[in-house]
Parts: structure tokens; C-alpha cells; sequence
């Protein structure tokens, strides 16, 4: 089979589902945002990061708290997903809305959102501009996961999740 150039570079290395990034302000205001731009950056100590557009309101909130929580969605959440990544926490309290359980983190006063089968907790260790986006490297404080998911070594099977791929 030959090979051809592929002009669309945006989407280049997309093997992570896409993901809920929840936060709150320094006001106290809960929100979540679609993001597709993640993935694992360290096992010791545990490290992921996820890429925010600066005009993304969520974006001001992760800067000034430093912490944030990363939700694994499943597919049965395709429509509040979709939902959450179109509108903005400026215009409406978009989780109220969307119907989103959730509740204060263990580790970090960001939220977890219920639905979503894994939450991880993070707290800002660095951040690197990279264009178009900002790297939020967040170490693990603490991860969730629905009991029927974790193994008897406390590992999570995926295989048992249906994860969304939106795009």
C-alpha cells in the first residue's frame, strides 16, 4: 500500500479518549470543558497532562487554583459531553444544567464528576505554552474508579469501559 502526505496535522496522534477536565475557581464556581489533547507524561511520580485553549474560561480557574480533575467519559455520556464542550461556564452554570453530579475532591477542592467511571486528581506541577494550547502537568494526587472497574491489584481494567471517542 503506498503512503500519501496527511495536510491535517491537528488531529496527527489521537490514541487518548477524549476527556472532562473539571475545576473550580478561587470563587467557588464549579465547571467542566471538553478536551481532547491529554494523555500520560510520567509513572514516577505519576504525571498527566492536558492541553487548555487561554481563552477557554476554565483555563483563568486551573491557572489561579492549581488543580484540576481529569473524567474519563464513557459513551453513554456522548450528549452532555457534546453539550459541555459548546457551551461556556461564562454564559450558564453548564453543569447544573447538564445534570452533571459531582462533589469535592479527596485531594484537591476541584471536582469529580460522579458519572464518569474514573476521576484523577491533579495539582499543577508546571505548564508549557505550546501554541495554540497550554500543557497543564498535573501530578496524581488521587484517582476514583467505580469498583467493578479495579482489579485485585488495584489496577484499572479499561477494557471494561465503553470510553467515548467523540471525534
Amino acid at each position: 500500500m503506498e503512503k500519501i502526505e496527511v495536510s491535517n496535522f491537528k488531529g496527527s496522534l489521537n490514541p487518548m479518549p477524549d476527556l472532562l477536565v473539571s475545576c473550580r475557581g478561587v470563587n467557588g464556581d464549579v465547571n467542566a470543558l471538553a478536551v481532547a489533547y491529554a494523555g500520560n507524561c510520567s509513572y514516577a511520580p505519576p504525571m498527566v497532562m492536558v492541553g487548555i485553549v487561554p481563552s477557554r474560561h476554565s483555563y483563568n480557574m486551573i491557572k489561579e487554583t492549581g488543580e484540576f480533575v481529569v473524567n474519563l467519559v464513557p459513551e453513554n455520556l456522548r450528549e452532555k459531553y457534546a453539550y459541555l464542550g459548546s457551551i461556556s461556564r461564562r454564559d450558564e452554570d453548564k453543569l447544573a444544567k447538564a445534570e452533571m453530579k459531582h462533589e469535592k475532591g479527596v485531594k484537591v477542592d476541584a471536582p469529580i464528576l460522579l458519572d464518569c467511571p474514573v476521576n484523577i486528581e491533579c495539582t499543577v506541577v508546571d505548564s508549557i505554552v505550546t501554541g495554540s494550547h497550554e500543557m497543564f502537568i498535573g501530578k496524581v494526587e488521587y484517582i476514583h474508579a467505580d469498583e467493578n472497574l479495579v482489579d485485585e491489584n488495584g489496577n484499572i481494567d479499561y477494557s471494561k469501559i465503553n470510553l467515548l471517542k467523540f471525534r
